[in-house]
């Protein structure tokens, strides 16, 4: 059963965005998304919060400026995912501006799993030379659950810095300095900022630390803005939630792209996924772009991903862009294998039943498994966490969400209830990672549904569509689409759909999978698509739709995209 619901807004806050000149419909749609104030669409970089309220971003600055200073070696240790990959090639870019000796280390996740473990950094340590041995570790979408890998850092001679930006522990490590919004005493409002933007934060302030002490004298200093491509790449893939702040750092990478100031590994994603950079979009980077870079860490080794952001040869960032692609297409083919297994396994049960869903097949991979999940969630709507054998006696499981229910609160509350249970788990409130042994998967699977049927109710658990309620027909045009083209839209400031009802004049099925229609409201056609779902129509429909820019020969036109309909 779909319930289609109508977005609600504060008619104060309507109110006071027409005051201000918005449009009717455009003070509804951004009202609808707690936007109170036009400033809060502001897209300019000035408006970016302070990095003084990031705590610990300037004290990081001086630290990492003295290390520069000094000549020590640096070396930043990734997360193997999108985020990690362009927080550590923006890491990479600006420290090497700033005459740093920086190298990188993305662990294996197979070998070593998440985070600093100890064992990372006996890596880190054996797999330099003596001379080349690191003086300062700097996490970067990690760390800050690290507390025995930071221990053992600190035993073999070596500081560690953490930038992260995941929900810490009761405890923190004993880092020598830590950059993360969600850390106890952080006033950084924008606690949903993706780890490459802490480590964009870091930065800048550590550019401004270096500028007063008079290093760019005589010298050109260096733009960091020229990063913001990447910045926008990962806080998208990372799907976290785009308030004011990531708006502006996503748009603002956008618009280079746009521009084709974009690097030269992010030119080679837009030409291997046949996309137009001039048009860059978040579903760009969301859907194509992400996915080819997440492929590198899920099946092979994330410094495929590293390489392609840091390079500037053109040629080379072709090459690597097309061992991505393969990539993920070997990914998808895994995926659709393990998604099969995993229907077949439900249709042994009462899907219904369950409040939430844990899953575990010895053949599945475990760099696919989060994508599975996803699939599982976005299918049955409940929570579902999807288990990989990591070795004879131990599962790592891979989980998604659904709103109501916070998956990291969630498993915390399944450690605290049984003590043994859980070996190593984190994340957020909809994607979370959990290890456990392979003879505890029963009574994991007892446990979370236990805390599944205390939190949710089936109202929860129901699918819903969200809608701006019904598009005046005045505004159904292509100055509006072209607006609404303007904003980012994303995670947690979702894309406007309407609702409304149409005659369907004219079907056809195109390219074996989508289907083309011709669409009459109110005494005007619509041209509109129904991508991914070959289906006949019946003659009048209630529809969600979305508008769309389409363009063919130069000729721009409004075209609607259907995201569901009924018979009306």
């Amino acid at each position: 059963m779909i319930s289609i619901t109508t977005r609600h807004y504060a008619e104060s806050n309507y109110a006071r965005l027409t005051q201000h000149g918005l449009s009717p419909l455009l003070a509804r749609i951004y009202a609808a998304r707690d936007v109170t104030d036009p400033k809060q669409l502001d897209a300019e970089l000035a408006a970016l919060l302070p990095i003084a309220q990031l705590k610990n971003a300037e004290a990081m600055a001086v630290q990492l400026a003295d290390a520069i200073a000094a000549q020590q070696r640096l070396l930043i240790v990734a997360d193997y995912d999108a985020d990690g990959a362009t927080a550590c090639a923006v890491g990479l870019r600006a420290l090497r501006e700033f005459g740093a000796i920086v190298d990188f280390l993305v662990p294996n996740r197979f070998e070593y799993g998440y985070g600093l473990t100890p064992e990372i950094v006996r890596l880190a340590a054996q797999k330099k030379t003596e001379e080349m041995k690191p003086d300062v570790i700097i996490t970067v979408d990690n760390g800050i659950a690290s507390h025995a890998g930071v221990d053992e850092a600190h035993r073999l001679g070596m500081r560690v810095f953490v930038t992260d930006h995941h929900l810490p522990a009761a405890t923190l490590p004993d880092a020598d300095v830590i950059v993360n919004p969600n850390q106890p005493g952080c006033a950084f409002p924008s606690k949903n900022i993706a780890g490459v933007g802490v480590m964009f934060y870091v930065m800048l302030a550590l550019r401004a630390e270096l500028r007063r002490r008079g290093a760019f004298a005589g010298k050109t200093e260096p733009n960091l803005a020229k990063l913001l491509d990447i910045v926008a790449l990962g806080t998208v893939a990372d799907v976290v939630k785009l308030d004011d702040n990531n708006r502006i750092l996503v748009r603002q990478g956008l618009a280079r792209i746009r521009a084709g100031q974009a690097c030269a590994g992010i030119l080679a994603l837009y030409q291997i996924t046949g996309r137009e950079p001039q048009r860059a979009s978040t579903w760009d980077m969301g859907f194509m772009l992400g996915p080819r870079l997440n492929a590198a860490g899920r099946l092979d080794d994330m410094s495929l991903g590293i390489a392609l952001l840091t390079t500037d040869d053109a040629d080379h960032a072709a090459q690597l862009a097309h061992t991505l692609d393969e990539l993920n297409r070997t990914r998808r083919e895994i995926e659709a294998g393990m998604q099969e297994s995993a229907l077949e396994r439900l249709d042994q049960i009462t899907v219904d039943e369950r409040f939430a869903l844990s899953l575990f097949d010895p053949t599945w991979h475990q760099g696919v498994i989060g994508i599975l999940a996803s699939r599982l969630k976005e299918k049955f709507h409940r929570p579902v966490i999807t288990f990989a054998q990591s070795n004879d006696d131990e599962l790592k499981g891979s989980g998604r969400s659904i709103p109501g229910f916070h998956l990291r609160d969630a498993l915390d509350l399944v450690a605290k209830r049984h003590p043994d249970l859980l070996k190593k788990f984190g994340g957020h409130a909809m994607a979370a990672g959990v290890t456990i042994a392979l003879d505890d998967l029963a009574q994991f699977e007892t446990a979370f549904e236990c805390v599944a049927h205390e939190w949710l109710t089936p109202a929860l658990l129901a699918r819903t569509i969200e809608t701006d309620g019904g598009l005046p027909i005045a505004d159904a045009d292509l100055d509006t689409a072209q607006a609404l083209a303007r904003q980012v839209w994303g995670q947690g400031f979702p894309e406007p759909q309407f609702l409304d009802q149409f005659q369907v004049a004219n079907q056809r099925i195109v390219g074996e999978k989508h289907t083309k229609l011709s669409l009459l409201r109110d005494g005007r056609q619509f041209e509109a698509m129904l991508f991914f779902r070959a289906e006949t129509l019946p003659n009048t429909i209630q529809a969600v739709y979305r508008l769309d820019v389409n363009e063919y020969k130069g000729v721009r036109s409004v075209q609607l995209i259907l995201q569901h309909w009924e018979a009306a």
